[in-house]
C-alpha cells in the first residue's frame, strides 16, 4: 500500500482551505452588495376617495330653486362624482362641463348651481361594476344602505358628448325614506330616477 507523505496532505488541505475562503469572501461581497442597494420608492398610496356624509349639510330639498326629485321625492343634491370610462377617458374641460351635465339629466346644471353639491372627479374607471362598488364603499350611506335615513344614492353609466361617463350621486331628503341606494343597469333609468322641476 502506497502511503503519501504528510506534506502533500497538508498542501491539499491548504489549497482546499484557500478555495473555501475565496468562496466565502465572494459570498460575503455579494451579500454586502445585495443589502447595500437602496430600496426603491415606496408604492404610491391609494387615493382616499371617502366622503363622510356626517360632515355634509343634512338639510333636505331647498325651496325656491330648481327642485331635484329622486323617484318623485324632493331632495337636495349633496354629492356628485363624475369619472370617464376606459383607459384614455378624461373629464371634459370647464367649457364642456355644462353641456355634459345637461345631456346627463336635463337642467342638472341649474341644480348644481343652486344646491352647491360636493363635486369630485375620479380618474378613468375600467368597469361600471368597479365604479359603483367603489362609489358606495367610499360614500357609505347611513342605515341599511340609506334606507330608513334621509340619504339616498344612485350610480351608473351615462352617455354625453358622444362618450361614456360614470356618475355617482348622493341626495338628502327632508325625512327618512326607504329609497336607499340604486345601481343604474340601463342608461334610460337615469330619467326615471332623477328629474328636475324648474
Amino acid at each position: 500500500m502506497d502511503v503519501q507523505p504528510p506534506l502533500i496532505w497538508l498542501v491539499m488541505l491548504g489549497v482546499g482551505a484557500v478555495c473555501l475562503l475565496v468562496v466565502l469572501v465572494l459570498l460575503a461581497i455579494a451579500a454586502w452588495f445585495a443589502f447595500r442597494r437602496k430600496p426603491g420608492p415606496p408604492p404610491p398610496k391609494p387615493l382616499d376617495r371617502s366622503i363622510d356624509l356626517s360632515t355634509l349639510d343634512p338639510s333636505g330639498a331647498p325651496a325656491d330653486v330648481p327642485q331635484l326629485e329622486y323617484y318623485g321625492c324632493p331632495v337636495r343634491l349633496a354629492v356628485l362624482v363624475l369619472a370617464p370610462v376606459g383607459r384614455d377617458g378624461s373629464i371634459p374641460d370647464k367649457e364642456q362641463l355644462p353641456e355634459l351635465l345637461e345631456q346627463f339629466v336635463p337642467h342638472l346644471l341649474q341644480v348644481v348651481a343652486a344646491h352647491q353639491p360636493l363635486l369630485h372627479f375620479w380618474p378613468a374607471q375600467y368597469s361600471v361594476v368597479g365604479f359603483t362598488n367603489s362609489f358606495f364603499v367610499n360614500v357609505a350611506l347611513p342605515g341599511n344602505r340609506g334606507k330608513g335615513s334621509p340619504w339616498c344614492g344612485v350610480a351608473g353609466r351615462f352617455t354625453a358628448l358622444g362618450r361614456q361617463y360614470l356618475a355617482g350621486i348622493v341626495c338628502c331628503g327632508d325625512d327618512a325614506t326607504g329609497l336607499g341606494q340604486l345601481v343604474i343597469e340601463q342608461e334610460q333609468q337615469w330619467r326615471d330616477v332623477l328629474r328636475v322641476k324648474m
